[in-house]
C-alpha cells in the first residue's frame, strides 16, 4: 500500500531524512519509535504534504501512485489521513461543518455523492458513541477549550468519520491519561484493523502498543531506519533506551 524508498527531505535547508526506506502492506500496523530529533514527525508531514518539508531524493507511492506529486487534499481524497501531534483549534468553525465537508470535498472528489445533513448526522453520531463523546462536543468550534485527551478523542472521531484507507498517527498517546489511552487504543483498531487498510504509528513510548498491538517496529534514528523487528523491539527499546538497542 505504501513503500517509501530511500527518502531524503530537509527543513529550512537542514537535513532530518537521510535516506528512509519502508514498505506497509494492506492489513498492516507498523510502529515507528525513536528519539527526539530523529525525524519521526518530519515523516509525517512529507507523508501529509506540508509545506516547508522538502524532499531531495527518493519516492513514495501509495497504492502504486506517485504520493509526492500529489497535493495534500489530493492525497486525503486517495485514503490518506494524518493525525498530529498537537491538533490545532479552528476558532468559529464546528466540528460538524468541518468534518461534514471535509467528508463531502472527499466524496466529490472520488465522483461520489454527498451526505445530506441527516444522513452525516447519523454517522458522526455512531463515530462519537463509539468514543465515548458527547454529540454537544462536535457542535463546538474544533478543538477550541479541548483538554489534551479530549483532542485526541476528536481527532478518532474524525478518523471513524473520514474513514481513510492509511492513518499516519503522530503520537496520539502522547497527553492521554490510562483510561484516554485504553479508549483511543480501541479505536484505532476499530477503525483501521482490516484487510484493505494500514496504519504506521508513530510514538516515544511502548504503553501505546500495549493496545494496538503491531505487526512491525522500527527504530527511527539520524533519519533513517536502523532496525525492525515485531512487538518484543519495542519492548527491549523501554526497558534498555534506544542507545542500547537501536543500532
Amino acid at each position: 500500500m505504501l513503500n517509501i524508498t530511500n527518502l531524503h527531505a530537509t527543513v529550512a535547508d537542514k537535513p532530518i531524512l537521510k535516506g528512509l526506506s519502508l514498505t506497509v502492506n494492506a492489513g498492516e500496523v507498523h510502529a515507528i519509535m525513536g528519539p527526539n530529533g530523529a525525524g519521526k514527525s518530519t515523516l509525517g508531514y512529507v507523508l501529509g504534504g506540508r509545506s516547508g518539508y522538502e524532499v531531495t531524493e527518493g519516492s513514495v507511492t501509495f497504492d502504486g501512485a506517485d504520493l509526492l506529486e500529489l497535493a495534500p487534499h489530493e492525497r486525503a481524497a486517495a485514503g490518506l489521513f494524518l493525525g498530529f501531534q498537537y491538533p490545532v483549534e479552528i476558532p468559529g468553525i464546528s466540528n460538524v461543518q468541518f468534518l461534514r465537508e471535509a467528508l463531502n470535498s472527499q466524496r466529490r472528489a472520488r465522483g461520489e455523492a454527498p451526505l445530506s445533513g441527516a444522513e452525516f448526522l447519523k454517522i458522526a453520531r455512531a463515530q462519537a458513541d463509539a468514543l465515548g463523546m458527547d454529540m454537544e462536543m462536535l457542535k463546538r468550534p474544533v478543538n477550541v477549550g479541548f483538554s489534551g485527551g479530549e483532542k485526541k478523542r476528536n481527532e478518532m472521531v474524525q478518523m471513524g468519520i473520514i474513514a481513510p484507507k492509511f492513518a499516519v498517527l503522530d503520537e496520539t498517546d502522547s497527553g492521554l491519561d490510562i483510561d484516554a489511552l485504553r479508549t483511543v487504543g480501541d479505536g484505532i483498531n476499530r477503525i483501521m484493523r482490516g484487510a484493505d487498510k494500514a496504519v504506521l504509528l508513530i510514538t516515544h513510548y511502548q504503553r501505546l502498543l500495549d493496545y494496538v498491538r503491531p505487526d512491525f517496529v522500527h527504530v527511527l534514528s539520524d533519519g533513517r531506519i536502523t532496525r525492525s523487528g515485531g512487538p518484543e523491539l519495542a519492548l527491549a527499546l523501554e526497558a534498555e533506551g534506544y542507545g542500547a538497542v537501536a543500532a
